[in-house]
């Protein structure tokens, strides 16, 4: 029996996970929560597929894509704009999910992006700590703006709320050095960017997490 390669698409979205095989046509969909990622990663299992693809949606992909690496499964996750491209070379203009679905299973037949490893599991609390941190300095800097604008009572109010906002980026900071600690590799990499003139602490952390590459 001759082994014919399988390519799987999903689309993630916030009730249903659309999924779609390539060249068999199969189609059908999952509640996007535990149990439908358990049925999922059983039912993808019985199909060894070759490669699977999920377009980004804002997160809503995490967890079946954690589940389904942590089956050993081959998943990588793609810019949805990348499916859309390739849908709409092909003549698919309209847009559901299972049609999504499917021209995710396309882009994992013809383009066939390479996995890429997960990152480890504390890496997205970095990110959202640094997401908080980045608004919040931002606030800072346009009540200090404020600040110089004003006088007496609105002074005061400015300055209370910017020492609190000051609280909440030590806090932060406090965290993000914890966590910096804890990740041997993420201190190497953080005292590498460092070393060189002109990248500092936030810089640094800045470039690590965002850009990992």
């Amino acid at each position: 029996m001759v082994d014919v390669p399988c390519f799987v698409g999903m689309d993630v979205a916030n009730a249903p996970l659309a999924v779609a095989v390539r060249p068999a046509g199969e189609r059908w969909a999952v509640p996007n929560d535990a149990g439908g990622v358990v049925r999922l990663v059983a039912r993808l299992q019985a199909l060894h597929p070759t490669l699977m693809v999920l377009a980004a949606t804002g997160g809503l992909e995490r967890a079946a894509t954690a589940a389904l690496a942590t089956a050993g499964l081959p998943v990588v996750v793609v810019n949805p704009r990348q499916a859309r491209d390739l849908a709409r070379a092909t003549g698919q203009l309209a847009k559901t999910a299972a049609l999504d679905a499917r021209a995710l299973a396309h882009c994992a037949d013809v383009i066939r992006p390479t996995p890429r490893p997960l990152p480890d599991t504390q890496t997205p609390e970095r990110r959202a700590l640094l997401g908080r941190r980045q608004p919040l300095v931002g606030m800072r800097t346009a009540e200090q703006n404020r600040l110089a604008g004003t006088s007496g009572r609105l002074q005061t109010d400015i300055a209370a709320h910017m020492a609190w906002r000051n609280e909440r980026l030590a806090t932060l900071d406090n965290d993000l050095a914890t966590l910096r600690r804890a990740s041997p590799l993420w201190r190497e990499n953080d005292d590498l960017l460092q070393s060189a003139p002109g990248i500092g602490p936030v810089c640094a952390r800045t470039l690590v997490l965002e850009l990992p590459e």
